[in-house]
């Protein structure tokens, strides 16, 4: 089922002694119910710590914005906002922070929501977040979109393609989905692969990730895979995995204006992997 065909318009530490040892307590940060990592189940490896974050600051009395050296903040600064997804809402600094050791991100009912964007990109590599999302008022039907994100470096949308490795409309909901979208022409309709995976309740922290090589896409949760593409080039369009350059957004995307019901999406940690010189298909 191909739900949505849209194009977006996007306004778009420490070392690693210190990040193996935080990564060696997230057993007991996450709590008892921690499923494996696709890291760890398939030897990725240590994340790169530079653009890596485990959002060990903040708190509730001090929310924490979001470490300037890694993440581009919505609105470009503390404080400010810009037009929200197609012009629905506001995408604003101010509804993403980091919040007693995760980052929160809010949706409200007038339609001001979050965004957050690294400021690292890399053509092929992995990355693996730990997430979950909630509403926070009652069903009415306008529901906000939460998604993990590769977008192109060059902003380019759809001629350098898009990864979106999660993207849900709505928060909370029983099956995961992804949009992974060919590297095509703008004048052609939207090319691209849909996957499902049902049976995962996003209202529950999961560690969602993707492998992009250049061989394949492949997308994991808790460590097991649910999708893999590659090739596909035709007369529209490039080969699914021929994107340039991309790096990591999460967003809880407004699709309605204003009068939504009001949503939270959480962020454990979020962490990026260098694909090795000498490997490409596993």
């Amino acid at each position: 089922m191909h739900r949505r065909l849209r194009a977006r318009r996007l306004a778009v530490g420490f070392g690693a002694a210190a990040l193996t040892a935080t990564l060696a307590a997230t057993t007991a940060h996450a709590g008892p119910e921690r499923p494996p990592t696709a890291a760890e189940r398939h030897g990725w490896g240590d994340p790169l710590p530079q653009w890596s974050d485990e959002f060990r600051y903040g708190s509730e009395a001090r929310p924490a914005v979001p470490d300037r050296g890694k993440w581009r903040l919505a609105g470009g600064g503390p404080g400010e906002c810009w037009p929200g997804h197609s012009d629905n809402g506001r995408r604003c600094d101010a509804n993403t922070r980091v919040v007693g050791g995760k980052l929160r991100m809010t949706g409200e009912a007038d339609g001001d929501t979050g965004w957050l964007a690294s400021q690292y990109g890399q053509r092929y590599g992995r990355w693996e977040a730990r997430v979950r999302s909630r509403a926070t008022a009652p069903d009415n039907g306008r529901q906000y979109h939460p998604l993990l994100i590769l977008w192109p470096d060059s902003g380019r949308w759809p001629e350098d393609g898009e990864y979106d490795y999660l993207e849900n409309g709505a928060p909370g909901e029983q099956c995961a989905e992804a949009f992974l979208h060919y590297p095509h022409p703008e004048g052609v309709p939207v090319q691209q692969e849909f996957a499902q995976k049902c049976g995962v309740d996003l209202s529950k922290w999961h560690n969602v990730a993707i492998e992009w090589t250049p061989d394949h896409l492949r997308g994991f949760i808790d460590g097991e895979e649910w999708f893999r593409f590659a090739g596909g080039a035709n007369a529209d369009r490039d080969c699914i995995q021929c994107a340039p350059s991309m790096h990591q957004t999460i967003q809880l995307d407004n699709f309605h204006g204003d009068g939504l019901q009001s949503a939270v999406y959480e962020v454990d940690w979020a962490r990026v992997y260098d694909l090795p010189d000498n490997e490409s298909v596993r």
